[in-house]
């Protein structure tokens, strides 16, 4: 089954392409959705989906779970770097970044690359975790396919993955630039200390009460001056109440640090 419409849909109410995401596992997921919110078709889905926010926010959700790629929203990852040339100052040498529930590993591997670019003669620590122990196996092999790199510019395609057979396997320079470690957001101890904490498309699963605890548990694990960087669709918007300051869209800081 295609669904086009809703492709057309997605991409204007949610900024979201479809088809960059488009397998059979998706489809099954759409038609799921669908069935269990009582449409039989595209256009009764997509009314539904404009009557009612609740469903369209829960759809969103649904379509987002287990997307992993290199440069996710690129434009945001922009913006990140921008603020991460805030936070490096000469006196300071090396940051130290979780790469929270980090799936297969595009996100730490992302952010290797940008610290690399900004400092190419430093070597940053860069902590990469994820609740489930086979993704990780995924992610510390750094192979994958082309759908996952199609953000990554091509000079950075050369620079730092080996390309054979339409696989793209990341250079060992990169991948040792990332410590990866099982760990639970809700159940397990948090480090500290932490300059740059990226967490995306992850809480928005979670419920109101747990997402507060865990943007706690970061601001704790947070230095003075630290940066958070959440998904698209994780504004936080109780942020002030929970001690951050908002540096820019998607990004939220520990005040102090100056």
């Amino acid at each position: 089954m295609e669904f086009n419409k809703i492709d057309e849909f997605v991409l204007k109410e949610y900024g979201i392409n479809l088809s960059a995401y488009k397998s059979k596992q998706l489809l099954r997921r759409i038609e799921s959705f669908m069935l269990r919110n009582g449409a039989s078709n595209e256009i009764d889905f997509i009314k539904i989906l404009k009557a009612d926010k609740t469903i369209s926010k829960k759809f969103l959700d649904h379509l987002t779970i287990n997307v992993s790629e290199f440069f996710r929203n690129k434009e945001m990852f922009l913006e990140l770097e921008k603020k991460i040339k805030e936070i490096l100052k000469p006196e300071i040498n090396t940051l130290k970044i979780w790469s929270a529930a980090c799936s297969y590993g595009a996100e730490p591997y992302t952010l290797a690359m940008i610290m690399d670019r900004l400092t190419p003669n430093k070597r940053h620590n860069i902590l990469a975790t994820d609740i489930d122990r086979t993704i990780l196996d995924m992610a510390m092999k750094g192979i994958y396919n082309k759908n996952d790199v199609k953000n990554v510019e091509e000079n950075l395609l050369k620079k730092y993955f080996e390309i054979q057979d339409g696989t793209y396997a990341i250079k060992k320079e990169i991948k040792d630039r990332v410590t990866f470690k099982r760990h639970d957001l809700i159940l397990d101890k948090y480090e500290t200390g932490f300059d740059l904490i990226v967490c995306r498309n992850v809480v928005i699963y979670f419920t109101q009460e747990t997402k507060n605890e865990i943007y706690k548990k970061f601001y704790q694990a947070m230095k003075p001056g630290a940066l958070l960087f959440v998904g698209a669709t994780e504004s936080i918007y109780n942020y002030r109440e929970l001690g951050f300051e908002k540096a820019s869209t998607f990004i939220y800081r520990k005040p102090g640090g100056n």
